[in-house]
């Protein structure tokens, strides 16, 4: 029986149309800084594909930038923006719940001399507007809070964030590489100065990704060289990874109503009947504001990496958290920012899907997560008693 994929937050699968595509360009070559005919045509694909990503998002082509992954996006602007507007100050705010390539990157700034602050989140994991007021100050030069979260799917007051930001002139960064594709997301409505976004959460592949800069920001380089992406990112461009993700940003900006009712109607049957299933199970995240495609809940009495283990063996493919992370085998800084205890998020486990997610999928996955869950509940009280 075909395996049920519902971790399409670690990585959505290619749709045909990205992967045609990016076929026509692997069977060519030229390097998009080459004037020859070759290269001529490189180039144009990668611009197209710029177009492409700037309408899905709401922005001018020549804001838009490439790179090799959100990873390295969001280390840009963490870095890049802060290098080139420090002299307003040495302050920078994020929450605690933002991606590691975000507070990792804030920690190194902190490590030179910076100032960082980390704003905490509610029980639902939102970020609150009079928390972010009482931490701005006048060195403050940058802001990072993500549009939504991966783990547990909450979104993110971006746009009266950003507002509170600018009050203060201080620069807005948001990381939507969990949110694009899934959820509108539109920079000129946001009024962000700076978001991250990568192909391979949007149906199209690894190994490509870009950072939106509004016109007039100032952002120092993260790689120097040849001074490739209009000086802001040096290194010859991924053309066939680049290609795709334009590709996958056309289906999305086309499909995205449709994405977001499929998936909506997916996750709550899901939802419904794991709750109606399973007793003591946990829904962590905003009931109301988050990501359609997104379920995270806590079970009591198992573990999320046997939970895990054990659906596989079923065939089906869900999540323990963020992906990037889920090798520490550590409770999640996120739920943790949430006020989960330790034990409580050794039993959090996240399911997404996406397009290619079925009714009849979902069904078979309410006949089995169940079974498997009270299975591993026995095998814990069993342990227990024995100690």
């Amino acid at each position: 029986m075909k395996p049920i994929n519902l971790d399409y937050a670690a990585s959505t699968p290619m749709l045909p149309e990205v992967r045609e595509a990016m076929a026509v360009v692997l069977a060519d070559v030229g390097n998009p800084s080459s004037i020859h005919q070759e290269g001529r045509e490189a180039r144009e694909r990668v611009e197209r594909a710029r177009r492409q990503v700037a309408a899905l998002i709401g922005a001018n082509p020549e804001a838009v930038y490439f790179t090799s992954c959100g990873t390295e996006a969001n280390n840009w602007a963490i870095k890049g923006l802060f290098a080139a507007n420090k002299r307003k100050g040495p302050h920078v705010i994020v929450s605690a719940i933002e991606h590691p390539s975000v507070t990792l990157a804030a920690k190194r700034l902190q490590m030179d001399g910076a100032e960082v602050t980390i704003l905490p989140v509610d029980r639902e994991g939102c970020v609150l507007p009079g928390d972010l007021k009482s931490a701005l100050k006048p060195g403050t030069v940058l802001v990072s809070i993500m549009l939504a979260n991966g783990e547990v799917g909450t979104i993110e007051p971006i746009k009266e964030l950003t507002a509170i930001a600018h009050e203060h002139s201080a620069l807005f960064h948001a990381d939507a590489i969990a949110a694009v594709g899934h959820w509108p997301v539109d920079v000129r409505e946001l009024g962000v100065d700076a978001l991250s976004l990568s192909a391979n959460q949007f149906y199209g592949p690894q190994g490509a990704a870009a950072l939106y800069v509004r016109e007039g920001v100032r952002i120092l380089p993260l790689l120097e060289g040849g001074g490739q992406e209009q000086g802001g990112r040096s290194g010859t461009e991924n053309v066939a990874a680049i290609v795709g993700m334009g590709a996958a940003a056309d289906v999305a900006r086309q499909r995205l109503p449709e994405r977001v009712e499929q998936t909506l109607l997916l996750r709550d049957r899901l939802r419904d009947g794991l709750v109606e299933r399973i007793p003591n199970l946990r829904l962590n995240g905003s009931r109301s504001n988050r990501l359609p495609h997104n379920l995270h809940v806590c079970v009591e009495g198992a573990a999320s990496e046997s939970l895990v283990l054990g659906l596989d063996h079923e065939g089906i493919a869900a999540g323990l958290g963020s992906a990037c992370n889920a090798k520490a085998m550590r409770p999640s800084h996120v739920l943790k920012a949430m006020g989960l205890t330790e034990s409580q998020a050794q039993g959090a486990l996240v399911f997404t899907m996406g397009e290619m997610t079925t009714e009849e999928e979902i069904g078979r996955a309410l006949d089995v997560i169940p079974h498997v869950v009270e299975k591993l509940r026995r095998v814990t009280r069993m342990t227990v008693r024995a100690t």
